[in-house]
């Protein structure tokens, strides 16, 4: 067996294990995660010590992204969630794109805000609002989130200045602002099959939140949507605290972060107005601050220890899910620090396939060994940009071919994959996959489907 195949095939034999073990036997998914991870290497011809330093490095750079991130969202939602502002911005969220539509707003506002703001940091600061609409509302927060997440991944893997995309356009000769213009147009088929996917799925996986943090799960019955008078009656019977209050700590932090997004984009690169706005635009420091407006406002009548108390309640349930997703971070650094990668790539190029779909199905082999968008973007353009005078197609569509086959197969070696399943109490590996994963590859799907028409209508 060639060193490549026997690479393939410990990547193959990881994941199998992996799956086996959640689904038949008693271990925990953290455990089997890292067993895959372990697997993947041995397998793969890296040696035990080299397996072992790469499951602890992808831990740690997983974690040094998310886990501080993770932490203080999950406080300020505590905080959001047991004062009552997290109701009063859904239903305030309600009053103003009217019943019904909470898949499509959320959606909406995913796809704008995950241009300047990275998709795992977006999620858990709307998991509050998210969470809020499904009490209010009756309806699933399976539904409602991933909605958000639809929109998210939209933008975040077609739209500069995020990275993926942006690396794309530089690899490739393309215009910046051609890149956003192509990339918006092409998301809009895909962001609209998402969101219905989204709601089809809140219908099937039914599962609303309490403000303890458990879930009611159960059958969906179309009598469990409240009607606009039934939420006009529960609002009206709390004490919910002000709009501002309750904004602020969502909305500062955004703001902030679009701020160092946009100085990123001038020619300012030093002085005292880069630095500032580089420190207070930083995730980790944007949400620092709209956790301590959570608690100097929406806490300011309560004392001391109730208000540590709500904290420290909140942050009880993150510790499973950054172990989670540091593992899953450890299995896609083994891959990447093996070869696999590599293999895969360089096995597509030689393929006898469509041309626009060699970017696409490198990308799509990338998320898969890899799990980072970003990566698996990156690395499809790189490999794909030196056939440009060979295969006569627009470097624009060749760009954006990376992006969209990067949005497949969202699953276990991916971070964002387990912060969404952590966020909104998704345990069963069979609803796991139905959601994040199911709904990458119908992203991909209609994304692959509009390449080829735009293949056959310009070439």
């Amino acid at each position: 067996m060639s060193n490549e195949m026997q690479m393939l095939l410990g990547l193959f034999l990881g994941i199998a294990v992996m799956i086996i073990l959640v689904m038949k036997t008693k271990t925990h998914t953290f455990i089997a995660l890292l067993l895959a991870a372990l697997i993947c290497g041995l397998v793969g011809k890296m040696t035990p010590d080299a397996a072992i330093n790469a499951i602890q490095d992808g831990f740690g750079s997983t974690l040094k992204s998310t886990g501080i991130i993770i932490g203080l969202g999950v406080m300020m939602g505590g905080i959001l969630e047991k004062t009552g502002a997290a109701e009063r911005l859904a239903y305030t969220f309600i009053k103003l794109i009217g019943k019904g539509k909470e898949e499509w707003a959320l959606g909406i506002t995913g796809w704008i805000v995950s241009i300047p703001v990275f998709a795992d940091s977006a999620v858990v600061i709307f998991a509050p609002l998210c969470k809020a609409l499904s009490r209010v509302t009756g309806k699933s927060v399976i539904g409602l989130a991933l909605a958000l997440a639809c929109g998210l991944q939209c933008t975040h893997a077609m739209v500069p200045p995020t990275p993926g995309p942006l690396t794309a356009a530089g690899m490739m000769g393309v215009d910046v602002g051609q890149m956003i213009l192509a990339g918006a147009a092409l998301s809009i088929p895909i962001f609209i099959a998402a969101i219905l996917y989204a709601k089809w799925i809140g219908t099937k996986i039914y599962q609303i939140p309490h403000t303890d943090g458990t879930y009611d799960r159960k059958e969906f019955k179309k009598e469990y949507i409240k009607t606009m008078d039934q939420l006009d009656q529960i609002m009206n019977a709390k004490e919910l605290p002000g709009l501002w209050n309750s904004l602020s700590p969502i909305v500062v932090p955004l703001i902030l972060i679009f701020c160092k997004t946009g100085i990123s984009l001038t020619s300012i690169e030093s002085g005292l107005l880069y630095e500032v706005v580089s420190l207070f635009g930083s995730p980790i420091v944007a949400l620092a601050i709209g956790t301590t407006l959570a608690v100097y406002g929406l806490g300011a009548k309560m004392d001391q220890k109730t208000i540590i108390n709500i904290m420290n309640e909140s942050i009880k349930d993150t510790g499973i899910i950054m172990l989670i997703t540091g593992a899953g971070g450890s299995l896609g650094n083994v891959v990447k620090v093996s070869g696999v990668g590599d293999v895969l790539g360089n096995m597509v190029v030689s393929w006898p396939i469509p041309a626009i779909l060699i970017p696409v199905i490198i990308a799509a082999l990338m998320r898969i060994a890899l799990g980072s968008a970003t990566v698996a973007i990156t690395t499809a353009a790189s490999l794909t940009a030196p056939l440009i005078p060979v295969l006569g197609i627009s470097p624009v569509l060749l760009a954006q071919a990376s992006c969209i086959g990067a949005i497949a197969f969202g699953y276990f070696n991916d971070s964002g994959f387990w912060v969404f399943n952590g966020m909104f109490g998704l345990t069963e590996m069979k609803d796991q996959l139905k959601c994040k994963t199911a709904v990458s590859m119908v992203m991909a799907g209609v994304g692959v489907v509009e390449l080829v028409i735009l293949q056959m209508i310009l070439y």
